[in-house]
């Protein structure tokens, strides 16, 4: 095994304590609110591949470009780059006030002594069709609340539920920035990683459904939310996930969603002619500043692979972990430790890409695999931590309705993550081989 040069890893490093740093920073001694997210990650990633420009001194700038050119320019790059935008188009034209119709046509055929479990299934089903956890929180959090005061359930498992589910479609929707990240990063379709991860995603959220209904029935107390809905919104939603389930090439997946979401948004009049466009472009706006984060962590870790970083980082997972399950519980804690650093599971999987594809093929664990491991393990961890994304938009919601929950009342509700990694451990180091995704 080569050694490699530890120093090279010196980038990540200068990235973490700053983004890490300031978050803290921020969050916890400013008292700013979503800290985290007030920090421009593009300039920090920016500053680490200004340290790595300055790395090796044996190699003239000239050359650093190039190689940073041909990490930018990688297939698997290109291809992240241009679903991300299409992704941003379709969630531009079809918008999101389904999610709500969603909700509210499933709270007003189920008995309302079911509803927060309806509420973890309503999350689950507009994440997935979505792709994003935080605008799934966003919408069904309000709902929530509505339920908890409607049936006196508890607001902490209200919410604790809507988180839970909004991680279940975060990993597992074909439009998520982190399924993008994973597959495109790990070179394999999106259909094989769904049917991976499907087998470790399905336990845990259906045990964590029995646990939610256990103790939800015991608290009702009476009452249900009622309001209308509207369900042709959902179509091109639909449309998407059956296309990527069946495995249609992703792109002609995006633009049958784009064009159908399209028609239904004018025959509906939700949106004006004249506004269709300017929402696709505000769609793919969204997706910049993920758009450049690959784009620099690709340029940072083509200088690190040609420093010898990813050499040794490679020996010390060698030396720590044996086996194909030790590998692939060390691609697992690898990305864990990134979402923890950065609070942003596809940021983090961004980062691990690289160190992971090269852990991969050394182990001996399929791109498939590879992928479903880097997705799972990522929002385990973003589904827990107190200062991601996902809980502080729930906290933010509860609050700006009147309500006040902390994350540290929330997460002892948060059963679909904790279930996600009792899951995944027993997929890893229990589940013969013939019974796994071929």
């Amino acid at each position: 095994m080569k050694k490699g040069n530890p120093i090279a890893l010196l980038p990540i490093l200068v990235f973490l304590i700053l983004y890490l740093g300031l978050g803290i920073i921020f969050e916890y001694v400013l008292k700013i609110p979503m800290g985290f997210y007030n920090i421009p990650i593009v300039v920090t990633f920016l500053i680490a591949l200004i340290v790595a420009c300055l790395q090796n001194k044996e190699l003239d700038l000239e050359h650093k470009v190039e190689i940073m050119g041909q990490g930018v320019g990688d297939k698997n790059i290109v291809t992240m780059i241009l679903i991300f935008l299409l992704a941003g188009m379709f969630v531009g034209v079809v918008g999101r006030s389904s999610a709500e119709s969603v909700a509210y046509f499933m709270l007003s055929i189920v008995p309302a002594k079911f509803s927060v479990a309806i509420l973890f299934v309503v999350a689950c089903i507009v994440s997935v069709a979505m792709g994003t956890s935080v605008g799934t929180i966003t919408l069904i959090t309000p709902i929530a609340i509505a339920v908890s005061v409607a049936s006196s359930f508890a607001l902490p498992l209200c919410v604790g539920a809507v988180v839970g589910g909004a991680m279940f479609g975060d990993n597992l929707s074909f439009i998520s920035d982190t399924t993008i990240a994973a597959c495109n990063g790990q070179g394999c379709q999106m259909k094989d990683k769904f049917r991976e991860n499907f087998g470790i995603a399905l336990p845990a959220a259906i045990v964590s459904l029995v646990v939610i209904l256990v103790i939800s029935l015991k608290s009702y107390s009476g009452g249900a939310v009622i309001e209308e809905y509207n369900l042709i919104q959902i179509i091109p939603y639909m449309l998407v996930l059956i296309g990527g389930v069946v495995g249609v090439n992703v792109f002609l997946v995006l633009i049958i969603g784009i064009v159908s979401g399209s028609i239904i948004m004018l025959a509906t009049g939700v949106t004006a002619p004249t506004d269709l466009l300017a929402n696709m472009g505000s769609g793919a706006a969204g997706m910049f500043e993920t758009t450049m984060v690959a784009i620099l962590v690709a340029a940072i870790c083509a200088l690190i692979r040609e420093y010898g970083g990813f050499d040794a980082l490679l020996y010390f997972f060698k030396k720590l972990f044996k086996g194909n399950k030790g590998g692939q519980l060390g691609v697992g804690l690898l990305v864990v430790a990134m979402d923890i650093a950065t609070a942003n599971n596809t940021v983090a999987i961004v980062i691990s890409n690289p160190i992971a594809a090269d852990m991969a093929r050394d182990y001996g664990i399929s791109p498939k695999k590879t992928a479903s491991l880097l997705d799972t393990f990522s929002c385990i961890a973003q589904g827990i931590i107190p200062y991601g994304a996902q809980m502080l938009v729930a906290i933010s919601a509860a609050a700006s309705l009147g309500y006040e929950v902390s994350a540290f009342q929330i997460m002892p509700y948060l059963f679909y993550p904790y279930m996600l990694l009792i899951s995944s451990l027993i997929f890893i180091f229990l589940v013969p081989e013939k019974y796994k995704s071929n």
